[in-house]
């Protein structure tokens, strides 16, 4: 999964390049592990909310990479028939609610999904994946406090990449940040290694049990690193070549690799893994590129329409 996730977005990437992808698409190359080790431990029928760099989070939950592709080429056929795009990319039926351009906002809908779950009694979660520039927002405060008070089934999951947009969040955040923060409202909290996809995995798989057996919300803090700029266009000048080329050495994908080594895997079969990775999601883009526009008609068929707001107003 992290392979196909790191495919897509550089597939994702060279659309861009190529004058073909509609609005800004923001990268997760280097944040694969959390996507990859948070989504295993959901089922199909549980909710995930995501942020506006949300690719492999929907990948990861379950959904189609061509018509992934085809959404962000706006293209006949995408998973939101071509109206979403990147930043608002959602498949219902694989349970991901949607990503949102709108920073922390996915926080009170996952909140939401929650208390839907909670008042149908199902034994369903709702997870909300959000970045730490997301925990300076409202909706942080306003959705972990309202899960803690009717102690719904939701997970709170930060990927804390150490930037909210091109700004270092230890800039921007008073205190000890976001553990220490909904601690304090009595969410149990757990921080993890994001770039370890075995210790995201232990981690999910324990956080998810006790939501689902009704121990209330629960949060994880995942610290991770994100390699590439806040956009596919950002060249990044706000930090250093030097460290981003650490970071590199931290590659969740190249230490997985490592480890699986070590246990005795075979090298063929992980290159086979990522070439076959790099050919679906190869043949994905080209799909896309070659994908018919919607059909005008259709334009303003999933719109809600009342009429002239004066006419109905006053």
């Amino acid at each position: 999964m992290m392979h196909r996730i790191r495919a897509f977005e550089e597939s994702a990437a060279r659309a861009a390049t190529d004058g073909l992808v509609l609005g800004a698409i923001h990268l997760s190359i280097g944040q694969e592990a959390i996507a990859s080790g948070i989504c295993r431990a959901l089922r199909p029928s549980d909710y995930l909310l995501s942020t506006h760099r949300g690719h492999g989070h929907t990948l990861a939950k379950g959904a189609d990479a061509v018509a992934m592709m085809k959404e962000l080429l706006g293209r006949d056929g995408g998973i939101c028939k071509g109206k979403g795009g990147s930043m608002h990319i959602a498949d219902v039926g694989v349970g991901m609610l949607g990503a949102n351009g709108v920073v922390a906002a996915n926080i009170n809908i996952a909140a939401g999904a929650a208390h839907a779950i909670r008042l149908r009694r199902s034994d369903g979660i709702a997870c909300t994946i959000f970045g730490d520039g997301a925990i300076n927002r409202g909706p942080f405060l306003e959705g972990a406090n309202w899960a803690a008070v009717f102690g719904l089934p939701a997970l709170f999951v930060c990927e804390s990449n150490g930037f909210a947009s091109t700004t270092r969040t230890t800039a921007m955040t008073a205190g000890p940040g976001a553990a220490e923060r909904i601690r304090a409202l009595g969410i149990p909290a757990d921080e993890v290694d994001g770039n370890d996809v075995v210790a995201v995995d232990e981690t999910a798989r324990a956080a998810v049990a006790a939501v689902r057996s009704g121990g209330g919300p629960r949060f994880i803090l995942c610290h991770t690193y994100r390699l590439h700029g806040h956009t596919s266009t950002d060249p990044a000048r706000y930090r250093s070549e030097d460290e981003v080329r650490e970071a590199w050495k931290n590659d969740p994908i190249a230490r997985c690799a490592t480890q699986l080594r070590e246990a005795g895997v075979d090298e063929e079969m992980l290159l086979g893994h990522r070439d076959a990775a790099a050919a679906e999601m190869a043949e994905a883009y080209e799909t896309a590129r070659a994908a018919p526009w919607p059909d005008r008609a259709l334009a303003y068929s999933d719109i809600q329409d009342i009429g002239d707001p004066r006419e109905r107003a006053y």
